[in-house]
């Protein structure tokens, strides 16, 4: 399995989760040898989950596997990973991350460069649009996903 075809399966499940009211973030774990292993999306919503995004998804429906079958795989994910996401990037030893856009929010790329991670970024426009749609009209779900107090300003506060 090429790149191309690894993100386009993280894309497809990105559009999955905002259309079943979720944030729109896919992903999908390849094998070093180009083996789908896992692939999901953000499901804090469907599934009530304060852990459920779209790389720990793919990870979660990898099942359990040897260390030695992450060691070379690559993440794909539609949106900058999260400090938890880079986190489980990290810990189950993957050795690149493919990033659609992290336009609409940046996480913890330079921690995994740092750790040895590499790092690619599609700046994807069909990423960014989706996840600036979503934001718009989600502020609130958005805000939880990132672990952000809701803002709510007044008109003297503007």
């Amino acid at each position: 399995m090429n790149d191309q075809e690894a993100f386009a399966i993280a894309v497809e499940e990105a559009k999955i989760g905002f259309e079943e009211g979720g944030v729109p973030i896919g992903a999908a774990l390849i094998s070093r040898d180009g083996t789908l292993l896992g692939r999901g999306h953000n499901m804090r919503v469907q599934k009530g989950s304060a852990i459920h995004h779209g790389e720990t998804a793919a990870l979660e429906n990898s099942g359990r596997l040897p260390a030695s079958a992450y060691k070379g795989a690559t993440m794909f994910t539609t949106l900058s990973p999260c400090d938890m996401c880079t986190g489980a990037c990290i810990l189950y030893g993957i050795s690149r991350v493919v990033i659609g856009e992290n336009k609409t929010f940046l996480g913890g790329e330079a921690y995994l460069k740092q750790r040895g991670i590499e790092v690619v970024v599609m700046e994807s426009q069909e990423c960014q649009d989706l996840m600036e749609r979503f934001i718009k009209e989600r502020p609130e779900i958005w805000n939880e996903d990132i672990g952000e107090e809701e803002r709510v300003y007044s008109k003297e506060s503007k």
